[in-house]
């Protein structure tokens, strides 16, 4: 195989889905992509991005609840977890140091001018929280899924999801610049509503998410469930193609048309 057919190699990258009891049942935040971004532009989406540079910065194990049971990899996707969905979302999982509540929905509407520095990479998570005297609470994050893009994709991410239940108060709003549009959704009314463009990995974990009918039992069926990687596999049916993927990753047996895999 030649150099310039080689798969791409896969971004370490890291998703949150931010969890709420709604009236009807479990609810997730989701975002819809601007449409210039030039990955699943137009879709809705968790919030989630590439692992930043300053998400591995060494000194972050002083700033973090829950450092000492990671290692540097996974500290550094639960940190890129937590700060994507602080950027996408202005909800952030952090606490003031010795407390163990999160702090409330005015503090943290107080830390808004941080997103737009963030997410330009103009500053790092290690700055933001030593200036706001606060910790990473990365020890309410729950591991739900590890899907990584197919190698025919000419742009891959090897992506971690993690759930979390949303600090009380703090409601998410869309940034207005990656993404242009914000919800609190039911997971399976996601599926279903045709207003909404969803790719074919966000599909399967709104599926498996929608299997809850409570935030509790969201997490208390994710830490018992092991992670099996996910990268779909293209399998022929009839006249076409079809995405397959692991049956013992949870989310039953797949056979998803090649339309479904976009962005």
């Amino acid at each position: 195989m030649s150099d310039d057919k080689k798969p791409a190699s896969p971004l370490a990258s890291a998703t949150i889905l931010l969890l709420r009891d709604g009236a009807h049942g479990i609810e997730v935040f989701m975002v819809k992509r601007h449409h210039q971004i030039d990955f699943a532009s137009g879709a809705l989406v968790f919030p989630g991005g590439k692992v930043d540079p300053h998400d591995r910065d060494p000194a972050l194990r002083n700033h973090t609840d829950g450092a000492e049971k990671l290692d540097d990899l996974h500290l550094s996707l639960r940190a890129c977890a937590i700060r994507e969905g602080f950027e996408e979302s202005g909800i952030i999982l952090a606490r003031k140091p010795g407390t163990g509540d999160y702090i409330d929905a005015a503090a943290s509407a107080k830390l808004a001018p941080w997103r737009p520095k963030l997410n330009a990479s103009e500053t790092g998570l290690v700055e933001f929280l030593s200036k706001e005297n606060l910790r990473l609470a990365c020890d309410t994050l729950v591991p739900f899924a590890h899907w990584v893009t197919p190698t025919f994709m000419p742009k891959r991410f090897d992506t971690y999801f993690y759930l979390a239940a949303t600090p009380p108060g703090q409601l998410g709003r869309h940034d207005g610049s990656e993404s242009v549009d914000s919800v609190w959704v039911n997971p399976i009314e996601a599926i279903g509503d045709k207003r909404w463009t969803i790719i074919f990995p966000t599909k399967m974990n709104l599926l498996r998410l929608g299997k809850a009918k409570t935030v509790t039992e969201a997490i208390a069926a994710a830490k018992s469930t092991p992670i099996v990687t996910v990268e779909p596999k293209v399998m022929p049916k009839g006249d076409g193609q079809v995405l397959t993927i692991p049956e013992e990753a949870g989310y039953g047996k797949v056979e998803e048309p090649m339309s479904s895999l976009r962005g």
